[in-house]
């Protein structure tokens, strides 16, 4: 962190806490987060998706992620070894901030059959899940279409009916 901490407030970003985790901020629009964890520190890239990656250290925080985009750095030498890349990335996203770059769409996501199945027989419910906002939808949906099994996918969306419909 020590290590970290310096390059990008020498970029010009301002240093807030948030989440719990220092998150540095360009004309109050969140650039980048550091996020310590035990074996390992990742700088989180708000709009990293929006970023060229040449050096190719950017990479997806999970499957679903869409925006966010980490590198990940095991100890200070890797710090201090990737000081130009880092420096290079945090401009370029100072530089879509400033343009006012918006990231682009998440793709059509594909409805898990058991649900729109659930959703087509019952009027009630496809209004209720119409309602929801896109974020608690995909929330859903994801958590239905985890499952491997259809019969669980079943189960799950049972479950999820009730919370759908409050």
């Amino acid at each position: 962190m020590a290590a970290i901490r310096p390059l990008l407030l020498s970029c010009g970003l301002d240093e807030e806490i948030k989440w719990g985790k220092p998150c540095y901020c360009h004309n109050d629009a969140n650039v980048v987060l550091v996020q310590e964890f035990s074996d390992h520190l990742a700088l989180m890239f708000f709009k990293g998706v929006l970023l060229d990656d040449p050096e190719g250290v950017l990479h997806a925080q999970g499957p679903n992620t869409h925006g966010p985009k980490r590198m990940r750095f095991t100890s200070t030498e890797d710090v201090e070894a990737s000081a130009d890349t880092i420096t290079a990335y945090v401009r370029e996203a100072i530089a879509h901030e400033e343009a006012g770059t918006e990231l682009p769409e998440r793709p059509e996501e594909e409805l898990a059959a058991e649900l729109a199945e659930r959703l087509a027989s019952d009027d009630e419910l496809s209004e209720a899940f119409e309602n929801l906002t896109p974020g608690r939808q995909r929330e859903y949906n994801l958590h239905i279409s985890a499952a491997k099994r259809s019969d669980t996918r079943e189960r799950r969306v049972d479950k999820v009916v009730p919370r759908i419909l409050d």
